[in-house]
């Protein structure tokens, strides 16, 4: 423990030394001042982790002492000593920011519970920072792997939305990095030290989905055994990103456009309003114009979402990418997988410029993972490549198609043709031959087992 440094402070000397005694024996590092003012004469001059202060001091009493410490180094947590009788003191320096408070006479099993749930919290809050410092870094716009002119506009106008508090609308195909876009955005926003949630409308039923955005009050419906917070509180002061907000049903739309008109809502099954402070970042697959059209999503609500619209191209659409991500994704799963592999082969990127990514970046970076898993090289070669992707370099001319009216047996033999070259591909391996084919290692054997196949 003694990488922890404790500042005690108490004008009793008897007290400070038996504390300090004690707190020495159990290694950590003690300083110890018998007044308030001292005590801070020491904190300006030390790297103190923690305080424990006296409340009840002539000159400077612990609430004193907390405040100026909190100015002085705001990282310092604060612990209070008070008798017995004076709890509301404890309590007042509480609501000023002290993490916990200890009676006197000072139980000494105590102290050292205390201490120890301080020094979990400082490393549990500096964790969390490391953590959102990290989130912050990676998903920077310049963090962001593209190349493309379609793309640099995209994060253009994603880089300017970012310190306004408008509400953005982010449309592309899936697979196209809608909530890597969004989350760039909070990041690059004055919020970035607040929360970011996600829900994905399209994951829920439309009960649950209510639930999910604004909460419910214990007993609102089956089930509801307590309160529950939605991710608009639990979002406020931040942002919100709203994913497939195309699958929102019309009686759910009401109540999001009133949060977007009046930042306020109720939790389901409850009457009293909660008014928040959050900034909504929406996102959809679908073309939310047509959906107006048909009725299915409502014109007020789109123009409250529909602030700031960026739209993803497909990765079709900016090919130039291609290498640079199929490299990225190359790198982080030879890494993962602790392969080494150090590039691919010039047949291979011709194949992946070629194929059309019906799943965009996402089936791209599937693809690479399957590849540096399978490969039996230093280079992600041809034949390391999935099949729908290979297939491209080998489609059947139409003369080739024999319309004899046996369709079953076409099918059957095309179908043990495919199953013969993942086998061969992967050395007779049955859960890889599987996942490269994109079934079941179950029906992998079924359909061994129906052409009598090994």
């Amino acid at each position: 423990m003694s990488e922890y440094k404790i500042l005690l402070i108490d004008d009793e000397p008897a007290q400070l030394k038996a504390l300090s005694g004690f707190l020495s024996k159990k290694g950590f590092d003690i300083e110890t001042a018998n007044s308030g003012r001292a005590g801070i004469d020491i904190l300006k001059k030390h790297a103190i982790d923690l305080i424990i202060t006296d409340y009840r001091m002539p000159d400077l009493n612990g609430l004193e002492v907390q405040k100026q410490a909190n100015q002085i180094n705001p990282e310092v947590s604060v612990i209070v000593m008070t008798a017995y009788g004076s709890i509301e003191n404890a309590t007042k320096a509480m609501q000023n920011g002290a993490i916990d408070y200890l009676t006197k006479p000072v139980d000494l099993d105590q102290l050292e519970i205390v201490i120890e749930k301080a020094f979990e919290r400082k490393q549990l809050l500096s964790e969390n920072t490391l953590l959102r410092e990290q989130l912050a870094e990676r998903f920077k716009f310049d963090q962001i792997i593209s190349v493309s002119e379609v793309m640099e506009e995209v994060l253009n106008i994603a880089g300017r939305a970012a310190a306004s508090k408008s509400t953005v609308l982010i449309t592309g195909e899936s697979g196209t990095g809608k909530e890597l876009i969004a989350r760039a955005i909070h990041f690059a926003s004055p919020r970035k030290d607040k929360p970011f949630l996600a829900v994905n409308c399209a994951a829920l039923a439309e009960n649950l989905l209510e639930s999910e955005l604004f909460g419910h009050e214990k007993g609102a419906f089956t089930g509801a055994d307590r309160m529950r917070k939605g991710r608009f509180e639990l979002a406020d002061t931040g942002t919100l990103f709203i994913d497939e907000i195309g699958e929102i049903p019309a009686a759910t739309q009401v109540k999001l456009l009133r949060v977007l008109q009046q930042q306020s809502f109720e939790r389901v099954g409850g009457n009293e309003t909660i008014r928040v402070n959050v900034r909504i970042v929406a996102a959809t697959n679908r073309d939310p114009e047509e959906m107006i059209v048909a009725g299915m999503f409502r014109e007020d609500l789109y123009y409250r979402l529909n602030v700031v619209r960026i739209n993803i191209p497909p990765l079709k659409k900016r090919k130039s990418d291609i290498p640079i991500l199929a490299e990225f994704f190359l790198k982080k799963y030879a890494r993962e997988n602790e392969r080494d592999i150090s590039g691919i082969s010039k047949e291979a990127m011709d194949l992946l410029m070629k194929y059309e990514y019906p799943g965009n970046v996402r089936e791209l970076e599937n693809i690479m993972e399957q590849a540096v898993v399978l490969s039996r090289g230093e280079v992600i070669t041809m034949r390391d490549l999935p099949m729908t992707v290979r297939g491209i370099q080998s489609e059947p001319e139409k003369s080739e198609i024999r319309l004899d009216g046996n369709f079953s047996e076409q099918v059957e033999a095309l179908e043990k043709e495919l199953i013969q070259q993942a086998l061969d591909q992967t050395d007779g391996v049955q859960t890889k031959a599987a996942k490269l084919l994109g079934i079941t290692e179950r029906n992998l054997r079924y359909k061994l087992n129906k052409y009598g196949m090994k």
